[in-house]
């Protein structure tokens, strides 16, 4: 089991920039990849951001490429989402998740966090 717990979420500017942190319990970290997906009312989860378990591999939905970056701790089991220049559409909710391998397909990850809410203010 691995249980993880997203924070970081809040009110933000169209701009500006909000840092989610993702802390992780349990099994051992570093065998997971990781993964961010979001939530938006009315709107099915999807993928944002993954990153393979060194930390040396990562991928990006085409919406988060060049303006969101993940990236990981694995001594600290800490897994984190650093968003510059949301814009409103980037308003969800985000969940942090784990997965044998570093995919972008929602049902091959075995554990998720209870997500944090990102609001992006125009």
């Amino acid at each position: 089991q691995v249980q993880l717990v997203e924070s970081g979420g809040g009110l933000v500017q169209a701009g500006g920039s909000l840092r989610l942190s993702c802390a992780a319990s349990g099994r051992t970290f570093s065998d997971y990849c990781m993964g961010w997906f979001r939530q938006a009312p009315g709107k099915e989860r999807e993928f944002v951001a993954g990153i393979s378990r060194s930390g040396g591999s990562t991928i990006y939905a085409d919406s988060a490429k060049g303006r969101f970056t993940i990236s990981r701790d694995n001594a600290q089991k800490m897994v984190y989402l650093q968003m510059n220049s949301p814009k409103p559409e980037d308003t969800a909710v985000y969940y942090c998740a784990a997965a044998i391998s570093m995919v972008r397909e929602e049902w091959r990850y075995n554990y998720w966090g209870q997500g944090t809410q990102v609001t992006v203010s125009s």
